[in-house]
């Protein structure tokens, strides 16, 4: 167990002012599991590359052991998944050569001694039963590790690659959005294979997976990073009950200070007539006035430095208080109660079905979850209703809708706003409007969508949906790299609205507050 200390660091990037961070200072031990935490584009992922040394910032970072992160560039993906594993463990391949080397020369008997030593260390002889046994719990097949590692699915990459780093030796992890290729099962093996590993930061969204595996949350807040015992829901918890202190707390002294105020100035004009009565040919005791008007001025000099005193607790309130305003959704009716039939109904690439038949119907204010394994057809048969060509055998009957689709691919992405507004006919003032309230910066706007996080890129696609006027809304998996804020802010919206949705979303505690019905393909 020991401690690594980040003291006073900040960094902005060399093209911008703009501090990304500023005298950031906290500790955390080596054996904790911590949930990092924050808004979109508000720099999880850059304070990660500063950790492991991939920007320069001013400050230090001292830590008993290196850092190391995923996911990692696995260089020749043309190679297999277990060399492109080792290789990020340890130089096996290079110390087996010099000790093959040594072995021929009697005078190199010491060097290979120490090559024997650290290939030991390592666990050389032992790793790819180990690689195998880590991969498998993960649910990763033995035999994918000896295919290309290009020919992976990036679920098995992604797990490949945590395989290969929680077998490091002396390295704390920096674990940056693990779930993103990831189904419902895959997040259920990853979050038991987490909770039984330390050392290691956690970037996600997924509140499920927070709760499952940290016992610590590092959240980057608005003017502020802070270090709080607990999962993900007790953080919640305690920041609500502190949000909602600082709102009365706000509220009480912007009354006491509004009251100071009025009692300073009447205090003051109190004083200032007594004073005026020592002039001019009165006979009152001008000593006895002049003591009155003294006293007078000092308690109007006390009730000042009491308001600034109550001015100065009101600044240090409020900082990093998340305002979340909520969202709006263009629903159109339906001529008809149904908006969808699906009866016997399955695809079928030539290969055999992709899935059991299914029968249902889809009803004005139903919100369809789609569940299943990546690769049973889910986005198929998003892609079929919504008129592709898609080979399916049974019958579908869809009506004449007008459908609002986000789909899962944000690569595509570039341009302007404006260009993209003006592209899938959105108003270009709403679109911004809809994204101000999802917690974009005004300055993001003069900015290309290239230059945007994942999570600010998925929510442009979010944002142009929510401005469309729809009967139908469809979206396949809108929730990849999007911050919890908004996650709760976009069931909120759903909640209130209740549009007729079909939905796939691995995010177990979105899909379970949103959805009126499962269908589970197999």
């Amino acid at each position: 167990m020991a401690t690594i200390q980040v003291s006073d660091l900040s960094f902005h990037y060399p093209d911008s002012g703009e501090m990304i961070f500023s005298h950031v200072s906290f500790a955390v031990d080596t054996d904790w599991k911590l949930g990092f935490i924050g808004r979109n584009g508000k720099g999880k992922t850059t304070f990660l590359r500063l950790l492991m040394g991939l920007e320069g910032y001013s400050g230090r970072v001292i830590s008993p052991c290196a850092f190391d992160g995923f996911p990692f560039d696995p260089g020749d993906a043309s190679r297999s998944a277990r060399a492109i594993a080792k290789e990020h463990i340890g130089p096996y391949q290079a110390l087996e050569a010099r000790m093959e080397e040594c072995l021929s020369d009697p005078a190199r008997v010491a060097e290979y001694g120490e090559a024997l030593a650290q290939y030991l260390e390592l666990d050389g002889y032992a790793i790819d039963s180990l690689l195998e046994a880590e991969t498998g719990k993960l649910g990763v097949d033995p035999h994918a590790l000896d295919r290309p590692y290009s020919t992976l699915s990036f679920g098995e990459r992604t797990k490949v690659q945590l395989a290969a780093l929680f077998l490091r030796h002396n390295a704390f992890l920096l674990i940056d959005e693990p779930t993103n290729h990831l189904d419902a099962e895959g997040r259920a093996l990853l979050k038991s294979y987490l909770a039984g590993k330390k050392g290691f930061i956690l970037v996600s969204h997924d509140r499920d997976l927070l709760d499952g595996v940290c016992d610590h949350i590092l959240s980057l807040n608005r003017c502020s990073i802070e270090v709080q015992q607990g999962n993900y829901s007790s953080w919640r918890m305690n920041r609500d009950a502190r949000d909602h202190y600082e709102l009365e707390e706000n509220a009480r002294l912007e009354g006491e200070i509004a009251r100071l105020a009025q009692a300073g100035r009447q205090k003051a004009d109190w004083a200032s007539q007594v004073e005026s009565s020592k002039i001019g040919g009165h006979s009152f005791d001008r000593g006895y006035i002049g003591h009155k008007s003294a006293k007078m001025m000092k308690r109007a000099k006390h009730i000042q430095a009491r308001r600034e005193e109550a001015v100065e607790q009101k600044k240090a309130l409020l900082h990093d208080l998340e305002t979340v305003e909520p969202l709006r959704l263009h629903t159109l009716p339906f001529v008809k109660k149904r908006l969808l039939l699906a009866q016997e109904l399955t695809i079928d690439y030539g290969t055999g079905p992709l899935f059991s038949p299914l029968s249902f119907e889809l009803l004005q204010g139903d919100r369809l979850a789609l569940t299943g394994p990546n690769g049973c057809g889910k986005s198929s048969l998003i892609k079929l209703i919504l008129g592709e060509n898609i080979p399916y055998t049974g019958h579908l009957e869809v009506g004449n809708l007008r459908i609002s689709y986000v789909c899962q691919d944000t690569s595509g992405l570039s341009g302007s706003l404006r260009d993209f507004a003006l592209d899938r006919q959105v108003d270009y003032t709403l679109l911004l409007a809809t994204l101000r309230r999802l917690d974009f910066e005004r300055a993001q706007f003069d900015k290309n969508i290239d230059a945007f996080s994942q999570g600010q890129k998925k929510k442009v696609l979010l944002a142009a949906s929510l401005c469309q006027e729809a009967h139908l809304h469809i979206w396949d998996e809108p929730l990849n790299f999007v911050d919890i804020f908004s996650r709760v802010q976009i069931e909120d919206l759903l909640l209130t609205y209740a549009p007729t949705m079909i939905f796939i979303e691995h995010d177990a505690a979105f899909a379970s507050r949103v959805a009126t019905q499962f269908i589970a393909l197999r």
